[in-house]
């Protein structure tokens, strides 16, 4: 058995619609195809963003998004945001995730990144266990603003 990383393109965009579907989130539903296909050209004008699908024997099992931006803070260091982890549910606990996460981390060192970041539902006790397993330390404070819940009206 063979676990192999790769940028998805647009033939790959149902695998990974059915592995999202797996997280649960957003009460199990997932974008249609065509709007998954309009999201996902839009996605590839943006610099060093990328989508990454692991294979097992050719078959899809997993897949994370990672966005690698520059700054201007840092020295010049670049950073990135991990986002979209899943691994295929029946699968979990055989070592797939830990290897995606190996392969992202090589891809941010390769790219001159200081940190890799990302955010996880605070729920989510069995992930955070898992990603503290691999080195990933808790920090600071997250804050978001949830635009779809009218969490933010702006002042007139």
């Amino acid at each position: 058995m063979s676990l192999t990383f790769r940028e998805i393109d647009e033939t790959d965009l149902p695998a990974v619609l059915r592995l999202y579907a797996q997280l649960g989130e957003d009460d199990g539903r997932v974008l249609t195809l065509e709007q998954a296909r309009d999201i996902y050209r839009r996605m590839r004008s943006y610099p060093d963003y990328q989508l990454y699908l692991a294979e097992l024997d050719a078959e899809p099992v997993g897949t994370f998004a990672l966005l690698v931006m520059d700054n201007l803070g840092h020295l010049g260091a670049r950073s990135a945001v991990l986002e979209d982890v899943v691994v295929d549910t029946r699968l979990r606990g055989r070592g797939i995730g830990k290897q995606m996460m190996e392969f992202a981390n090589r891809i941010c060192l390769d790219k001159g990144c200081y940190k890799m970041s990302f955010s996880s539902n605070r729920n989510r006790k069995a992930a955070h266990r898992f990603y503290e397993s691999l080195g990933f330390r808790r920090h600071g404070i997250s804050f978001y603003i949830d635009y779809r819940e009218g969490g933010y009206e702006p002042e007139p």
